[in-house]
């Protein structure tokens, strides 16, 4: 019952050509464009699309899509959001034209994120996958597009939100240390990736930290560290391994401005014998941040004011 995984991010970017030439050549995602709005998919896996870019000047998140399984499941679900006082609306058959599925809810969740849950997504299975860089491939499919660290204005009313209300679990809860503060970030899952979704309790001017897409193998992500360097991709840290889902990963800026992860080897969560930590660094070894923007609390409290 309930979600399943993270199933697309629609992001509005302020330069459509900058990410088609970023996504493909660099990230590896098959890159096809709607000719009539100039909007871009980002296909990783048999699905028609994990992310969707639209034109516009935020730079930033534009809304996030949690697939559930079944008709029944998504409408029990919007009845549970309601019950919570959170209002929800159906997409219109313009929207779900653009998201690629059968039928979806919009909410906003306590941060003000523009929230969906869907089912019916348009599967590809007869199309070929054409990576802009020749990758192994992407680890999504059952277990969603990835991850993405989000901002959360209360960290609390958050936590309760996603767990008690859309039912998501607990992964573990890490205190981020950044110069002389710690960062408190909780960490959920809704299948067996160690966690879909981040929130970081801190102040930024996006809505979005990072997002996260997993390759199929190690030298994927060491030869995407290369082509980086090597085309100038400014980098938000370097290669490391987390605490928490044991991930080995780089950073980099995106031409919108936040950070994608770019990694491979996250463990897997089995919820009959799992056991929420706490941890008090982020990563095991590396992850040394080369732009110091990417949890700079002072300089990001300035630009959010």
């Amino acid at each position: 019952m309930g979600i399943k995984q993270l199933g697309y991010l629609g992001l509005e970017v302020s330069n459509l050509e900058a990410w088609e030439s970023y996504a493909g050549p660099l990230l590896g995602f098959d890159v096809s464009k709607d000719d009539a709005t100039g909007r871009l998919y980002l296909r990783m896996d048999a699905y028609h699309h994990r992310i969707a870019l639209h034109e516009g000047p935020s730079d930033d998140l534009a809304y996030i899509g949690w697939q559930v399984n079944t008709e029944p499941e998504l409408e029990d679900l919007a009845q549970k959001l309601e019950a919570n006082g959170t209002k929800v609306t159906a997409l219109s058959p313009e929207e779900l034209d653009i998201r690629k599925v059968y039928k979806a809810y919009r909410f906003q969740d306590p941060s003000g994120i523009v929230s969906e849950i869907f089912y019916g997504r348009l599967a590809m299975y007869t199309e070929k996958i054409h990576h802009g860089f020749p990758v192994t491939g992407f680890n999504a499919d059952e277990l969603g597009l990835g991850h993405c660290g989000l901002v959360a204005k209360n960290l609390e009313e958050t936590i309760k939100f996603y767990r008690d209300v859309l039912g998501m679990r607990i992964s573990d809860h890490v205190l981020l240390p950044v110069g002389d503060t710690s960062i408190p970030a909780a960490f959920f899952h809704c299948n067996p990736r160690h966690h879909s979704v981040a929130f970081l309790e801190m102040e930024l001017p996006k809505k979005l930290q990072h997002f996260m897409i997993e390759l199929l193998s190690l030298d994927d992500v060491g030869r995407g560290y290369d082509r980086c360097q090597e085309a100038g991709v400014p980098l938000a840290t370097t290669i490391g391994k987390h605490t928490n889902d044991h991930m080995h990963s780089f950073y980099m800026q995106s031409p919108s401005g936040f950070s994608v992860e770019y990694g491979w080897g996250a463990r897997l969560i089995d919820d009959e014998t799992w056991v929420a930590e706490m941890h008090t660094h982020g990563s095991i070894w590396g992850h040394k941040l080369v732009d110091d923007r990417l949890f700079d609390v002072e300089d990001n409290k300035q630009a959010a004011e």
